[in-house]
């Protein structure tokens, strides 16, 4: 079982670590043919605009979206959980469009603002969070699932198989979430 990362732009190096303490094999994916060699993707945080013109310009865009669609599962952290809503805002731009949420892009504030905090989840309670320049989930179907909330907001869903935080477990030293993800795989 390997579990891609993303590896375009952004924080992809931290997620390989948490991949490396749960001894899960990882490989990092810049091309579309790399794609076929992994059986689940995370898209890390880091620019969202930056790493949607590199979707685009490499052809992952369409690759990561029929994969989605065929039911790999899909975690999104920070800018990775932007590029997996349905609609997004603030600015509006495109995305995947792989969960029925409505993400709102740096609504926790600027850079200065970015912070480390205790939330709730039915993983673990409490969570390690850290927030840089986090967006807002607005839940748009029953189909998904809160995970994880701070300041009784949604900032970790869930919608079949794929997974969507606002912040950083990669940043921390927690690996609950992304031992989670893992056994999503056993549900492929």
């Amino acid at each position: 079982m390997t579990i891609g990362i993303l590896a375009l732009q952004g924080g992809y190096v931290a997620h390989a670590h948490m991949l490396d303490a749960l001894s899960i094999s990882w490989k990092y994916i810049r091309q579309v043919r790399e794609l076929a060699e992994v059986r689940a993707l995370i898209l890390p945080g880091g620019e969202s605009s930056t790493m949607l013109r590199l979707l685009r310009e490499t052809g992952l865009f369409p690759a990561i979206q029929t994969a989605g669609q065929r039911g790999m599962p899909l975690f999104g952290t920070c800018a990775g959980a932007i590029l997996l809503a349905k609609k997004v805002y603030a600015p509006e731009q495109d995305s995947l469009g792989m969960m029925d949420i409505a993400v709102k892009r740096n609504a926790y504030g600027r850079q200065l603002a970015s912070c480390v905090a205790q939330g709730s989840s039915h993983l673990k309670n409490p969570m390690e969070m850290v927030f840089i320049r986090a967006p807002e989930i607005e839940i748009l179907s029953s189909e998904v699932q809160i995970i994880a909330a701070h300041e009784k907001k949604p900032v970790c869903v869930q919608q079949g198989r794929c997974l969507a935080a606002t912040f950083h477990p990669e940043l921390g030293h927690d690996t609950t979430l992304h031992a989670y993800f893992v056994g999503l795989l056993g549900q492929v």
